[in-house]
């Protein structure tokens, strides 16, 4: 188990220590990199202050929600795009417009729209995290061989075993990949959209940090959001093992 820790850590470690060491040597300015010592000085009163809990709590409740209901209707649009083929040849296109497209661009519209609230703001997230699962979906569904589905059908499996025992363990490993990706990328755009719209969050921390030149708050605030997202993936992977564990087997 130590030996594990060490070896997902090492290099994180040695960054700090460079990092401490280079700015107490004034290798480099530590006005803009003060040095990690200070800023475990300025981490405790934000935690035990309670500002910094806080502020996760709305940042992950805006990712959380935008996140569950683009999950949901990135599944039922792949299903679609992945059963009908003119549903397909007319979404493609689209699809893939969108997702080219930065979402912070259409923050503007989404408040024209639902207002100047956190409506908006979720919404955008839905709508990320829903493009992401539906590329990544809908393509696992395509890629299922015809020869699993025809021979499953042959003896005598229904619809709905089809489904089940064919379709469903196929497009497991990249159902999981898209929600490793799409949670990222709504965490980041939550993030990214608070600096701009939002009076809380995350985002407004380190807005806030910046427009007032607070450098310690503003690392500190960085590198807190690093370390959320990183530790948001680690139930999807616990998931991704228990659900996809015939793959270990094949391998």
């Amino acid at each position: 188990m130590t030996r594990k820790v060490l070896q997902r850590l090492w290099l994180v470690a040695a960054l700090l220590v460079s990092w401490e060491a280079l700015s107490r040597w004034r290798v480099l300015n530590p006005l803009f990199f003060p040095p990690p010592s200070k800023l475990l000085a300025v981490l405790g009163p934000l935690i035990w202050g309670g500002s910094a809990l806080d502020a996760t709590g709305h940042t992950l409740t805006r990712t959380a929600i935008g996140f569950a209901a683009g999950i949901i209707c990135g599944a039922l649009i792949s299903a679609a795009i992945s059963s009908v083929p003119w549903i397909r040849s007319g979404s493609e296109p689209v699809v893939s417009a969108m997702y080219a497209s930065p979402r912070l661009t259409l923050l503007p519209m989404a408040m024209l729209i639902f207002g100047v609230n956190d409506s908006a703001r979720i919404v955008l997230v839905a709508l990320s995290t829903m493009l992401i699962v539906v590329i990544q979906v809908s393509d696992a569904i395509r890629g299922v061989n015809p020869a699993f589905v025809d021979l499953a059908r042959n003896y005598g499996a229904s619809q709905a075993m089809v489904l089940r025992k064919v379709y469903l363990p196929a497009c497991l490993p990249q159902f999981f990949t898209a929600l490793r990706l799409s949670f990222g990328r709504a965490f980041v755009l939550t993030i990214s959209i608070e600096l701009l719209s939002a009076g809380n969050g995350l985002g407004n921390m380190i807005w806030a940090a910046w427009q007032t030149f607070y450098i310690e708050r503003l690392y500190v605030c960085i590198l807190l959001a690093a370390m959320i997202g990183l530790l948001c993936q680690m139930p999807f992977r616990v998931l991704e093992r228990h659900f996809t564990k015939w793959r270990g087997a094949s391998a």
